[in-house]
C-alpha cells in the first residue's frame, strides 16, 4: 500500500513538472516576440510614416503666447525629422530670373559638396519622382544662416518643394509632406530688415512706392512672429509704419521684442499695405524671408572708437578691380571697407582675404537682392553709423583726384598720403548759410576707352588717359548720424535731417576719375544686370537717351564701330602722373597693387 501510494505521488509530480516546462519555454516564447515588435515599432520607417501623419491642431482661440508655445512645439518635431533626412535645412525659397535661391539654417562646411534636389509638381504621394543637379553656388548669408544657388526647376518640377542634399544622401519618401512651401518672387518679397532704436528698418520689393520720394506711412504695418515658431504662417505682433520711401518701410518694435530676441533664433517679420475693415479686406502682405537677430556684434562695435572715413560698395564679379582701387583709396586715408557682393562668382572672397591679411580692413556682406543698390546702401548706411564719422558711397571704377595736391606734390615734392581724409575735414569745416555740412559731393568725369582693345595691366588709372569734357553728376561722403529717418537715397547721396546741408567740392580741389567706358571685353557685362532699383537695364528699349545708357549702344551686348576711340575729348594723365610719382616703387617702377599681386 505505501508503495502504491509512492508511485502515484511520482506519477502527479512528473505530470506537474512537465506542464511547469512547457509554460517555461511557451513564455519565452512570447517574450522574445513581443521583444521583436518594439523593435518593429521603433524603426526609422515605422517612426517617420507615423510623424508624416502627424500634425498638432492650432487651437485659434488660443491666447498669442499659447499659439507660440504650440507652434513652437510643432517646429521641433519637424526640426528632428528634417534632421534626420536632411541635416540641411531649407527656411525660405526665392525664385530669380536665372535661379533659385535656397535659404538654410546654419552654415556650410568649406568643402561639402551639395546637390539640389528636386520633387515632381505633381506628385503628390510617397515615392516621389526626383532629381538632382549640382549647387551653383553657396554662400554664408547672416550669422545664423546660408544660402544656396540652385539652377532653375526643370519643366514639370517644382520650385516650391527644391531641397538640399549632402552628396551621397539619398532623397527622403516624406520630405515633400512635411516641407512644401510657397516660393517667393525676387520681385515681391520681404528680403531684409535691421534694428534701428526703437524701430525696425524693412527692405522689401513689390510695394511699388515711388522712386526718389516720401510715401505715405500710413497705408504700411509691420507684421511679427517668433523665428522658432510656424504658426501656420501667421503673425501675432503687429505695429504701425514710422516712415515709408522707396524699398523701405521703418515702423515701431513690439513692445518686449529686444528682449525676445535673446530667447528665440530671430522673429520673423513682414510689411502689409493697405487696411482691413468689416466691409472689404485691402490688406496685401508680402512673403518674406527675413529673420530679426541680436548680433553682439553690434554691441562691441558701439564702444569702438570711430574710423574717420569708410567706404560702402555694392559689387557684382569685380574681383579684379579690388586691389587697385582699394589700396590707393586706403592711402589716401579710407580705413574701413564695406563690400554688398551681388552674386559675384569670380573669387572675391579670396582676393578680400589676401587684403585682410595685409590689414586692410574689409567686410564682405552677401547681398543676392538684384536692383537693390539704393535699399543696399540704405543697409550699410546703418551698418557703418556706429564704427565710421564718414561714409563715401561710390562704385570700383571710380577715382578720387586732387589736381591741386598734384601741383603741389610737383612743386615742393610733397606726398598725396591721407589727402581724401583732408579734403573731407576740410569740407566739413565749410559752412553755407550757416548751415552745417552733413554730405560732401564730388564732380565726376567719365573716361572712354582712350584707344585700347584690352584691358591695361598696371589698372585702370594707367590706362584710361581720355574723356568727356563735361563732368557727369557726382558721388558723397555723407554723415551717417545725420541722414533722414527714411534712409531715402538716389544712388549716390542722401536725403539728410532737417538743418543740415551739402558742400560741392571745386574740381580744382578734387574730382572723381570714373573709368565708366572701358575696353569693349569688360563693359559689355553691364549688359547682363544693373544694379541700381529705379534705372533700367540695357537690354530693355526704354530711356535710350538717357544718360543711364551709353551713347549709340542699343539694346544688345554688341560692340560698336570704333568703341576705342569713342568717349574721348579730352586728354587727362592727371591721375595716372600722379600715382606713378608717389606710389611707383623706383627701382622697379611697380605700383603697390601690382607688387602685391605679382
Amino acid at each position: 500500500m505505501d508503495w502504491e501510494q509512492q508511485r502515484r505521488k511520482r506519477k502527479r509530480f512528473a505530470r506537474s513538472s512537465s506542464q511547469v516546462q512547457f509554460f517555461t519555454r511557451r513564455s519565452l516564447f512570447l517574450c522574445l516576440f513581443f521583444f521583436a515588435f518594439l523593435l518593429f515599432l521603433s524603426s526609422t520607417r515605422w517612426f517617420s510614416i507615423a510623424a508624416a501623419s502627424f500634425r498638432p491642431v492650432l487651437d485659434a482661440s488660443s491666447t498669442t503666447l499659447s499659439r507660440l508655445s504650440t507652434s513652437a512645439s510643432k517646429s521641433t518635431l519637424d526640426s528632428s525629422l528634417s534632421s534626420k533626412y536632411s541635416p540641411l535645412r531649407v527656411e525660405s525659397r526665392v525664385l530669380f530670373p536665372d535661379h533659385l535661391l535656397l535659404m538654410v539654417a546654419g552654415k556650410f562646411n568649406r568643402d561639402e559638396k551639395l546637390d539640389c534636389l528636386y520633387f515632381k509638381s505633381v506628385a503628390r504621394g510617397l515615392n516621389q519622382e526626383t532629381l538632382k543637379q549640382s549647387v551653383l553656388s553657396t554662400d554664408k548669408y547672416d550669422e545664423f544662416r546660408s544660402i544656396a544657388r540652385c539652377p532653375l526647376p526643370p519643366l514639370n518640377y517644382s520650385a516650391s518643394a527644391v531641397d538640399l542634399r549632402k552628396r551621397g544622401v539619398g532623397a527622403d519618401d516624406h520630405w515633400l509632406v512635411r516641407n512644401r512651401q510657397p516660393v517667393a518672387s525676387w520681385e515681391r518679397v520681404v528680403y531684409e530688415a535691421a534694428i534701428d532704436g526703437d524701430t525696425v528698418v524693412v527692405f522689401a520689393k513689390g510695394l511699388n512706392l515711388r522712386p526718389h520720394k516720401e510715401s505715405n506711412p500710413t497705408e504700411f504695418s509691420c507684421h511679427f512672429r517668433l523665428g522658432n515658431s510656424n504658426n501656420n504662417g501667421e503673425y501675432v505682433l503687429t505695429t504701425k509704419a514710422v516712415t515709408a520711401a522707396q524699398e523701405i518701410i521703418r515702423c515701431s518694435l513690439p513692445a518686449g521684442a529686444l528682449s525676445t530676441l535673446d530667447k528665440e533664433k530671430g522673429i520673423r517679420v513682414t510689411v502689409s499695405r493697405g487696411s482691413v475693415n468689416t466691409k472689404a479686406h485691402l490688406q496685401v502682405t508680402l512673403p518674406s524671408v527675413v529673420r530679426l537677430f541680436n548680433s553682439k556684434l553690434n554691441d562691441l562695435q558701439r564702444n569702438q572708437e570711430k574710423h574717420e572715413l569708410c567706404v560702402c560698395t555694392m559689387v557684382w564679379n569685380q574681383a579684379a578691380a579690388l586691389r587697385e582701387w582699394i589700396m590707393y583709396h586706403a592711402w589716401l586715408g579710407v580705413g574701413r571697407w564695406f563690400i554688398y557682393d551681388n552674386n559675384s562668382d569670380d573669387g572675391i572672397e579670396e582676393v578680400i582675404r589676401e587684403l585682410n591679411l595685409e590689414d586692410y580692413n574689409i567686410s564682405r556682406l552677401t547681398w543676392p537682392w538684384l536692383k537693390t543698390q539704393e535699399a543696399g546702401f540704405s543697409h550699410c548706411a546703418l551698418r557703418a553709423r556706429d564704427e565710421c564719422k564718414w561714409v563715401g558711397f561710390f562704385d570700383v571704377d571710380e577715382f578720387f583726384y586732387f589736381p591741386s595736391k598734384y601741383r603741389h606734390l610737383q612743386e615742393y615734392h610733397t606726398a598725396g598720403r591721407n589727402a581724401l581724409r583732408s579734403l573731407i575735414a576740410d569740407s566739413s569745416a565749410s559752412t553755407s548759410n550757416s548751415t552745417a555740412i552733413a554730405e560732401i559731393r564730388t564732380a565726376c568725369h567719365s573716361f572712354g576707352p582712350s584707344g585700347l582693345t584690352s584691358h591695361p595691366p598696371q589698372g585702370v588709372t594707367m590706362g584710361y588717359t581720355c574723356r568727356l569734357q563735361n563732368p557727369e553728376r557726382h558721388k558723397s561722403f555723407v554723415r551717417p548720424d545725420l541722414l533722414d529717418i527714411t534712409l531715402l537715397n538716389v544712388v549716390h547721396h542722401f536725403q539728410l535731417k532737417q538743418g543740415f546741408g551739402f558742400f560741392d567740392v571745386p574740381k580744382s580741389n578734387a574730382v572723381i576719375n570714373h573709368y565708366k567706358y572701358q575696353v569693349w571685353e569688360t563693359f559689355r557685362a553691364k549688359f547682363y544686370r544693373r544694379v541700381a532699383t529705379y534705372v533700367v537695364d540695357w537690354q530693355e528699349a526704354q530711356n535710350e537717351g538717357s544718360k543711364d545708357r551709353a551713347p549709340g549702344l542699343g539694346t544688345e551686348a554688341i560692340e560698336p564701330p570704333n568703341w576705342r576711340l569713342q568717349f574721348c575729348e579730352v586728354w587727362d594723365t592727371g591721375l595716372r602722373d600722379f600715382i606713378q610719382s608717389s606710389l611707383s616703387d623706383p627701382l622697379t617702377g611697380f605700383l603697390p597693387w601690382e607688387k602685391a599681386s605679382g
